[in-house]
């Protein structure tokens, strides 16, 4: 007999212990895809065909929330435990055959009682130290909250993960020492590509130690959307000029096509590989000033933008939000928010970090898959601080069976934030009432508003005020923008109060003209203040149009009122018709409630008429309905909400196949991306398979390859000639070197072939202060060092003789030697503190006697950027002989052949000579003081990190301090 859910034989299987065969587990989940598909679409009078390879969201109509709802079912009825990526990667009935094939045991769990008991946290006072950037607070951190635990991972099926403060530090350390193999310069972007993971907070920390500056995004969730996801990704790391990609394995592929159309992108690693290779790494200081990462805005109204957050934009923001808040290390926040996203990544982990608290995080997919272990986190570990998007809240409302609820307590909840999308005052009420019998208070509840471009926070409510919600006459505001309370419901709008602005920030509503508007009276939200970014990272356009004088366009629609924000929509998404305003958030939820509609998939959008040079109003819905007199009805119910609510029917309704409406990786409708579809006339266009979505990105990959093959033959053939010019030169100038006795002769001879050199590598030198050397004899020099071609290009660039100061072990070259000392060259060993001593005396004896003496006073030179600390040998010498220094600056050399490189690249260089600077004195003291203005001298024109906090040991040094001393 067939297996049926109706005869009860797979439970009767069950029941004596005995194994399902394949085909009988076929037989259910076909059953269980087709009962769904009746609960989600009564209207169909003839079900789609359910085979193997049918698509679940194409050919049979199930959304995320459709395969999660099947999935979950198929879970109770066998007693297994499926892995939460199967909810992304099962595309077919096939696929979740294979999932099944592979679940182990029973479903896990949770003790209703289970809690963490936590030891006591140790008071982090900012007040007395207050760190200007991120690196400050985690090195501060790692040193006085060292063994206290401040991230747990907990997946619900492999337990916990704990990490400390010392261990994230430590962690973040050996990943930059890997980093840092790939020549990343300060400044420098990381793009990251990982889920919630311990490599995700290595990663991230480390490309903040190394001086770069992170690019969070986010990673592919379904194999069907390779191409789409790729197509956004190629934008924002060609925009960020990515340097290097961090991803994990199963994403290798997308990241090789990345790396073939981004001319920026070296490497595509692992944290793994980060780590096999890694090597003890240099942190590279940053200032307050410095881009700490660039958050892209999801795109939900066009193509991402980068928002430039530096160190202070978000430790402003974090500090503001703290001062509401009350915010201290006792705290637990519990999150299940992306960490590519603003609102968990700053509110949740950068917050955390700063306030020294104890974050506990969760994968996004284990809430999706099973809501109720975002509420049982916060009883577990009692958590304090929580926050998510208002579907969130939704999900928790509608998809969580009480019994799975039993013994919950949410006592310790305090604030329970909801942003980053339109909040909904009936979801508000919905959440409130279901959860306070386990302990929620309705005064945690904390609707706020922010956006990327203010970090993340911009208006916070008061501390246990509790949601606000204000109820408005419709007609008057759809007509007038005049926010008139009323006490009927019939006729009313609501919206929710997102709270003040937060402390050291301003808000303002404006009309078209700029001109700032009284209260209750909608307009265009402007804001300022410290948090505020300075723009879109090389998108002087988009730049242009947030600001206006010093405020910053939300690109909000709002009204004030007794001092709370009201957000009502997006300028971009009101659709202006006939006079009046239309909002597609409230349409698109009335649509969504239509039976045969799915909800969340509508999309509402104004398209121009080309006819009358008005905007049409569309609506898009999507709808397992084929047959024609079905859509016909559909149609029919929406214009009648569209003549409800706006007053007027709408001109297009359009009735679409799953998947039709485009989303934003957060769930929001993209809906001028949709309207690009729509006036393309391409509304629902069958997505190509994965194999051939492939194919096709990597033919369109092949052009930029050749591009990369072609420059990456110039480069090397540019190496080759250079190296070809040098031999052909070295011959006849060691030769000419070791013959001619003169030293004036010999360094003209120099400086012609080093002259020769340059202009035949077409290295273009840019001298500057020339002027500042050509009449001065009884001076020394100083330069910082970049390069093992320092020195050629000092001598092309030098206008008099001098004398280099070289290590002693190129004078043991017995082909270097003559030519070097026949230039004057001085050698001096670097290792030996007894014959530093006398270096230093022979040194400041012809010092005395008028020559010009070079010296690379950092001593060594290293592959990575940064000036490193001074040698004193010079400056003792330029104090007792009375002399001056002239302070040379080198840029550019480290680019053309970096340290333990032997390949030669193209670019220009630069060589600067300062103004001569005296020694004020006779002592050590004049001369620590006349190395640290000519450091700082060349410091400020070098354009490099100053890594003198990192090398600042004596056993560097290659001069031994005076015995006086």
């Amino acid at each position: 007999m067939p297996l049926s859910e109706e005869s009860g034989s797979f439970q009767s299987m069950q029941m004596y212990g005995l194994p399902m065969k394949n085909g009988e587990k076929r037989q259910l989940v076909f059953a269980e895809i087709k009962k769904l598909i009746k609960e989600l679409h009564p209207e169909l009078h003839v079900q789609p065909h359910v085979s193997l390879d049918s698509l679940l969201d194409k050919d049979l109509g199930l959304d995320s929330l459709g395969r999660i709802e099947l999935l979950v079912r198929l879970e109770k009825k066998l007693e297994v435990h499926l892995a939460e990526r199967v909810l992304t990667t099962a595309e077919t009935p096939r696929d979740i055959l294979r999932a099944l094939e592979k679940s182990r045991g029973a479903r896990t769990q949770r003790a209703p009682d289970e809690r963490v008991v936590t030891e006591p946290v140790a008071d982090v006072d900012l007040t007395r130290y207050e760190p200007l950037t991120l690196n400050e607070v985690i090195t501060h951190h790692a040193e006085f909250l060292s063994d206290t635990v401040h991230i747990t991972l907990d997946d619900f099926n492999n337990g916990e993960k704990n990490i400390s403060f010392a261990e994230l530090y430590k962690g973040a350390q050996e990943v930059a020492g890997g980093l840092q193999q790939y020549g990343l310069e300060q400044g420098d972007t990381v793009a990251i590509m990982l889920p919630t993971s311990t490599a995700y907070f290595y990663s991230f920390m480390a490309v903040l130690l190394i001086g770069c500056v992170p690019v969070p995004l986010y990673p592919p969730t379904r194999p069907s959307q390779i191409e789409e996801h790729l197509r956004r990704h190629t934008k924002i790391l060609d925009n960020a000029q990515a340097r290097v990609l961090i991803t994990i394995d199963q994403v290798r592929l997308i990241g090789r096509l990345l790396q073939t159309q981004i001319d920026s992108l070296r490497a595509v690693v692992t944290v793994e590989d980060l780590c096999e290779n890694r090597q003890s790494f240099v942190p590279i200081p940053c200032h307050e000033g410095d881009i700490a990462f660039l958050q892209y805005t999801s795109g939900s109204t066009g193509d991402p933008k980068g928002v430039i957050l530096t160190h202070a934009n978000l430790l402003a923001n974090i500090r503001a939000m703290g001062q509401v808040t009350k915010a201290g290390s006792k705290d637990v926040f519990v999150s299940w928010l992306p960490l590519y996203h603003d609102m968990g990544l700053i509110g949740a982990w950068l917050g955390s970090l700063y306030f020294g608290c104890r974050l506990v995080v969760m994968p996004p997919l284990s809430f999706l898959a099973r809501p109720e272990r975002w509420l049982w986190a916060i009883h577990k570990y009692r958590g304090t601080l929580s926050a998510s998007p208002n579907f969130g809240y939704e999900v928790c409302c509608r998809r969580i069976d009480d019994a799975a609820l039993e013994g919950l307590d949410l006592s310790s909840w305090r604030l329970a934030f909801n942003g980053a999308e339109s909040i909904s005052s009936q979801t508000i009420t919905r959440f409130i009432n279901r959860f306070t019998a386990y302990g929620f208070r309705k005064e945690c509840y904390a609707p706020v508003y922010g956006l990327a471009e203010s970090s993340v926070g911009l208006a916070f409510p008061p501390l246990n005020r509790g949601p606000l919600v204000d109820v408005i006459k419709r007609d008057l505001f759809l007509r007038t923008g005049q926010a008139t309370p009323t006490g009927e419901q019939e006729s009313s709008l609501e919206f929710v109060a997102c709270g003040q602005p937060l402390p050291g920030h301003q808000v303002r509503i404006v009309d078209s003209d700029g001109r700032e508007l009284p209260d209750r009276q909608q307009g265009r939200l402007h804001f300022k203040g410290p948090s505020a970014t300075s723009g879109y990272l090389r998108n002087p356009k988009q730049t242009k149009e947030l600001f206006v004088d010093e405020w910053l366009d939300s690109g909000d629609l709002a009204y004030i009122a007794d001092g709370d924000v009201y957000i009502t929509s997006r300028v971009k998404d009101i659709i202006i018709r006939g006079g009046r305003n239309v909002y597609p958030h409230e349409y698109e939820e009335a649509v969504g409630d239509i039976d045969g509609i799915r909800k969340g998939c509508v999309a509402v959008f104004g398209s121009h008429d080309r006819q009358d040079g008005t905007e049409k109003v569309v609506v898009l819905a999507e709808s397992r309905v084929v047959a024609p007199d079905r859509q016909a009805a559909l149609r029919e119910k929406i214009t009648s909400i569209g003549v409800n609510l706006l007053g007027m029917p709408p001109d297009d309704v359009i009735i679409a196949s799953p998947g039709s409406v485009l989303k934003t990786s957060s769930g929001k409708v993209r809906r001028a991306a949709t309207r690009e579809l729509y006036e393309k006339g391409i509304i629902g266009q069958k997505q190509r398979p994965v194999w051939l979505q492939i194919i096709h990105m990597s033919l369109v990959s092949v052009l930029p390859v050749l591009r990369q093959l072609y420059r990456k033959v110039g480069s090397y053939g540019y190496a080759a000639y250079c190296w070809l010019l040098l031999a052909v030169l070295v011959v006849p100038l060691t030769a000419g070197l070791s013959m001619i006795r003169s030293a004036d002769k010999s360094w003209l001879l120099a400086h012609r072939c080093a002259r020769l050199l340059a202009w035949l590598s077409g290295t273009r030198i840019d001298i500057k202060g020339r002027a500042h050397i050509e009449k001065q004899e009884h001076v020394l020099l100083v330069a910082n060092h970049m390069s093992y071609m320092d020195a050629l290009i000092l001598t092309a660039s030098m206008p008099v003789r001098c004398s280099f100061v070289a290590k002693a072990e190129l004078g043991e070259n017995r082909w270097l030697r003559r030519p070097l000392t026949n230039l004057g060259t001085i050698f001096v060993k670097r290792f030996d503190a007894e014959q530093g001593k006398e270096d230093s005396k022979r040194i400041s004896q012809q010092v005395g006697s008028g020559q010009r003496i070079l010296f690379f006073a950092e001593g060594t030179l290293q592959r990575m950027s940064g000036l490193l600390p001074f040698q004193m040998g010079v400056f003792v010498a330029a104090v007792e002989n009375k002399t001056g220094i002239v302070p040379i600056t080198i840029r550019g050399t480290r680019n053309k052949l970096r340290c333990d490189s032997w390949f030669p690249r193209r670019g220009p260089v630069r060589v600067i000579f300062s103004p001569k600077i005296m020694p004020t004195g006779d002592d050590w003291q004049a001369a620590l003081s006349l190395r640290n203005a000519v450091r700082g001298k060349i410091l400020s024109q070098v354009g490099e990190p100053d890594l003198a906090g990192e090398f600042s040991s004596l056993a560097q040094m290659d001069i031994a301090r005076p015995e006086k001393e």
